[in-house]
């Protein structure tokens, strides 16, 4: 625009200095074949288009003439919006003249930048939150919606935040005494059906894997009961109640070993799986970034993914009930955190052949 201004503005200037010297008899015979040409162009054109530039130097050069005068003039426009013009033109001056000397915040550290970018890029089904939760625990501090605004601007779409329950409001405030358990299908790359029984902490959101069979049974079930209770007397937990389903492989038998360790079954509903929202959740997350993306061959092989599996989960991914911290790792301490961060070496750590993965400084 200023370009284009410019321009128009030497232009005129030379059409100026070209009727100085003009007769008045020359210069009224040129007006009025231009003010006939100027009502030809109107009887062709529907609605010219002007540029900006056009509009500034129109404005600049009538707005001193009074309205009579404007309304005998033969222009392409009206005088009102010729007016409209000039108060639009002054408003733009006025805002860039108050305009704050320091808009808003600096701009994200431009490694940071590059990280989030290589995280979403790395890792598919990761959103804002996932990766804001990743940048926490390698000790760099950004706000989620910095993260958010990083990667609409790059055009990469961020995952909606999803909304709690009223079972899960409850069950939080509940949670240091509860414990929640499960049984999940596999299918195996020849079709074969596998069975999960996994335990998870309310409280930590610590996950056990007791287990996985093909033919699961009320002893067997029983039998993992007894390992759960070893697990959780090694971690010290205090859990008081035991949340499942009404599944006929959870004998009185199975009951009454939890009860020997102070332990109270709590049953679901019939069909309302909100009651054990944390552990359906948990399966979820287990099948989206594990079972979804891995082909199990056979018993053996579903053990060993799961095992790897939980010991991400406690040891590395993020939670966001937990501010972003993992079950059995705390936040880094902020006098851990490198001071001034302007070059970021990160390195990747692979699990499952790239499946999962771990980001952390490099030593």
């Amino acid at each position: 625009m200023l370009l284009r201004l410019a321009y128009l503005a030497v232009t005129n200037t030379f059409s100026f200095m070209r009727l100085l010297p003009m007769a008045d008899r020359d210069k009224e015979i040129e007006i009025l074949v231009l003010r006939h040409q100027v009502t030809v162009l109107r009887r062709q054109v529907a609605k010219p288009v002007f540029t900006p530039a056009d509009r500034f130097l129109l404005s600049g050069l009538l707005h001193h003439l009074p309205m009579d005068k404007l309304r005998q003039l033969i222009l392409l426009v009206r005088p009102d919006t010729l007016l409209r013009w000039h108060r639009d033109l002054l408003s733009r001056r006025h805002a860039v003249a108050s305009a704050p000397r320091w808009p808003g915040r600096p701009r994200t550290v431009r490694s940071i930048r590059a990280l989030v970018l290589r995280l979403a890029q790395e890792n598919s089904t990761w959103g804002y939150r996932r990766i804001h939760g990743e940048l926490a625990a390698l000790g760099i501090k950004v706000a989620a919606s910095t993260v958010w605004e990083i990667l609409k601007e790059h055009g990469i779409a961020p995952s909606p935040q999803r909304t709690h329950t009223g079972w899960a409001d409850f069950l939080r405030d509940q949670a240091g005494a509860l414990l929640a358990c499960d049984f999940f299908e596999v299918r195996t790359l020849t079709g074969a059906r596998l069975y999960v029984f996994a335990v998870i902490e309310h409280a930590t959101r610590r996950i056990h894997i007791l287990g996985t069979t093909a033919h699961p049974t009320g002893q067997w079930v029983t039998q993992l009961g007894r390992n759960l209770l070893m697990d959780l007397h090694e971690a010290d937990t205090t859990a008081t109640f035991l949340i499942r389903d009404r599944d006929a492989k959870f004998t009185a038998v199975f009951d009454a070993v939890l009860a020997d360790a102070a332990i109270q079954v709590v049953t679901t509903g019939i069909r309302i799986p909100r009651m054990n929202s944390i552990m359906e959740c948990w399966i979820q997350t287990c099948r989206r970034e594990l079972l979804d993306r891995t082909l199990i061959w056979n018993q053996r092989h579903l053990l060993h993914t799961l095992r790897e599996f939980e010991t991400f989960y406690n040891e590395h991914r993020p939670h966001r009930t937990l501010r972003q911290a993992a079950p059995l790792r705390p936040l880094p301490e902020p006098s851990t955190i490198p001071a001034g961060i302007t070059r970021l070496d990160i390195r990747r750590h692979d699990r499952l052949g790239g499946v999962l993965g771990e980001y952390a400084h490099a030593a």
